[in-house]
């Protein structure tokens, strides 16, 4: 149900036209948001934006990062990708890779945070890339950049599941070697835990919120009791090896884990660090319900990616220091790298409550991916770029959490976790993919910003100010660089089979290519962009009250609002006071 203007409403009861609040926003500058009470700072932000508040704020800064950091989950992240990260160019991949990779996407992550505080909304890049984008192309860039944002949101969840399944029963293959897993027990657990992990995103915002702050609190401490058990109960002096290798080793031998020259395996060694840091966006996606939004969420951003790729370098240096024989860890019969290197470097019981931590944290993780990539569908779906949006978009009058795009995404990403069956080649497309569809959609919005906007971007209360374009062409230019490589197989030439190819070429491109051409065969006669669903007048036409439509509603066309409301889409920012 829309807002309505409260009788014998006058503009003087109004102060603040869009032009008046620090945002970029669909709705043109000489617009006044209309509503029957009164809003809070970030309420009125919101409605600048062009929607009605319908989430409670109760995340802060601290539960915001906490949700985030808990989407990271270094130590559970690293013990997924550690196959690629050690595996393709051994501990120089992972030192100066993570190194080098962390400068860039930081740059990604301070170049979001400035659109984060000028647009502030669930539907976070994908409504950035719809205002930002030239005249006519807005509703393409935001069609584009919503599906690779909600491909690499529903593949998150998934992938930390499986990871987790598969830890899991390793660890139970370690305390029974007779055991071996069978594909079908990975894809049942990992199924359990995605419906665990459904059923508490379906829970009240505050409970999630308090969740999300004990899991954080577990990862954290987690990562500093690996950080520090690793290199001080290492029995590699009982193997009649230093406790530590030397330096020359780790940073300049290059394992040959690819067909690839050196530079090239040290950049496809860079999965790792992208798929683990690619959740620093959460906060973005959870804006609409934190308090003081357009400050505390981009902080969030700048402070989990910053958090988290410090912490992280250091994890990956003291696996690399105390690795013995990287081969055995890659190819160990437990199937799972993290705990074959732990059973190398420590004593059995140890490094069994190292890998049950791990599993603690993974699961914190898990749950967290879940949260984020609701928020995501809801807002897409808010706009109408599902099919079944109208039920997808329905917020839980009783929890006031969007329970239908939960467990929307909770279904689809049980299906994807049949991949398991095709073997551990396809089912580890989904972290490429997640990497690759994440950073696509991250840029885009990004990629406007800095080429195409000009002065029609208002900044909000967190910005770069004059660094702005120099540290987005720098995020540009890493993805542009890094969406090729991450397709690489490992292998070349005649050794290149179906079980070695890299499916993430196939596994990303045939959904984007089904939405691209979607968008051509019949998405554009009725897709416009972010969809505004909150009252608004024209500054100085009292009379000319535009009534918004909340998902899902119609007024003849579609749920456009009517004709001078669709085309603000195309206008967008370039008619900002």
């Amino acid at each position: 149900m829309s807002l309505g203007p409260p009788r014998g409403y006058s503009i003087s009861d109004r102060k603040k036209s869009v032009a008046e609040e620090p945002v970029t926003s669909v709705l043109t500058g000489s617009e006044v948001p209309v509503y029957t009470r009164e809003l809070t700072a970030d309420e009125e932000v919101l409605a600048a934006l062009g929607y009605k508040p319908e989430f409670k704020r109760e995340f802060s800064l601290w539960t915001t990062f906490c949700v985030s950091f808990a989407v990271l989950g270094l130590l559970p992240s690293f013990a997924s990708t550690l196959y690629y990260g050690m595996g393709y160019a051994g501990t120089p991949g992972m030192v100066w890779g993570w190194l080098i990779a962390m400068v860039f996407i930081q740059c990604v992550a301070m170049s979001m945070a400035e659109l984060c505080s000028s647009m502030p909304t669930s539907g976070g890049l994908y409504y950035a890339s719809a205002v930002l984008a030239p005249p006519g192309y807005g509703p393409l860039a935001a069609w584009v950049t919503g599906w690779s944002n909600w491909l690499g949101q529903v593949t998150g969840a998934p992938s930390v599941d499986y990871a987790l399944a598969a830890m899991i029963l390793a660890a139970a293959s370690i305390n029974d070697p007779a055991y071996t897993p069978q594909p079908y027990e990975t894809f049942l657990l990992t199924a359990f835990i995605m419906l665990i992990h459904g059923c508490i995103s379906s829970m009240p915002t505050k409970w999630i919120a308090n969740f999300n702050s004990v899991g954080s609190s577990i990862n954290i401490v987690g990562l500093f009791i690996v950080i520090v058990m690793i290199p001080a109960g290492t029995n590699r002096t009982d193997q009649g090896l230093p406790r530590f290798t030397p330096s020359s080793q780790v940073w300049g031998d290059i394992y040959d884990g690819t067909d690839f020259p050196a530079g090239i395996a040290i950049l496809m060694s860079f999965v790792a660090v992208i798929w683990t840091m690619s959740g620093y966006d959460a906060p973005f996606h959870l804006s609409e319900e934190c308090s003081n939004a357009n400050i505390a969420s981009p902080r969030a951003i700048v402070l989990t990616s910053g958090v988290g790729g410090s912490f992280g370098w250091f994890l990956q240096l003291v696996v690399a220091y105390t690795v013995v024989d990287i081969p055995s860890v890659i190819d160990s019969d437990l199937g799972q790298p993290w705990a074959a290197y732990l059973l190398q470097v420590m004593p059995q019981k140890t490094a069994l409550a190292i890998l049950g931590l791990t599993i603690i944290c993974a699961f914190s993780m898990g749950q967290g991916c879940m949260v984020a990539a609701s928020r995501v569908t809801f807002a897409y779906a808010r706009d109408g770029c599902f099919p079944c949006s109208w039920w997808i978009s329905r917020v839980n009058q009783r929890t006031h959490t969007p329970v239908n795009a939960v467990w929307f995404n909770t279904t689809i990403g049980i299906a994807m976790t049949l991949l398991i069956f095709g073997g551990t080649v396809a089912i580890g497309a989904i972290f490429s993919i997640a990497a690759v569809a994440a950073f696509v959609a991250f840029t885009i919005p990004i990629f406007i910003r800095v080429f195409f906007v000009g002065n029609r971007f208002r900044p909000g209360p967190w910005n770069l100010g004059r660094a702005s374009m120099p540290i987005g062409a720098l995020a540009c230019g890493f993805v542009a660089l890094m969406v090729p490589i991450l397709c690489l197989p490992s292998v070349r030439g005649a050794d290149l089979n179906a079980s070695l190819m890299n499916w993430t070429c196939l596994v990303y491109g045939l959904p984007m290519s089904f939405a691209i051409i979607w968008w051509i065969a019949d998405a554009h006669k009725w897709f416009k962009g972010p969809k505004v669903n909150i009252e608004h007048m024209m500054l100085g036409r009292e009379g000319n009250v535009l009534e918004g439509k909340a998902a899902g509603e119609s007024s003849g066309d579609e749920g456009s609002l009517n004709k001078e409301t669709r085309e603000m889409g195309d206008k967008k920012a370039g008619e900002l006071a």
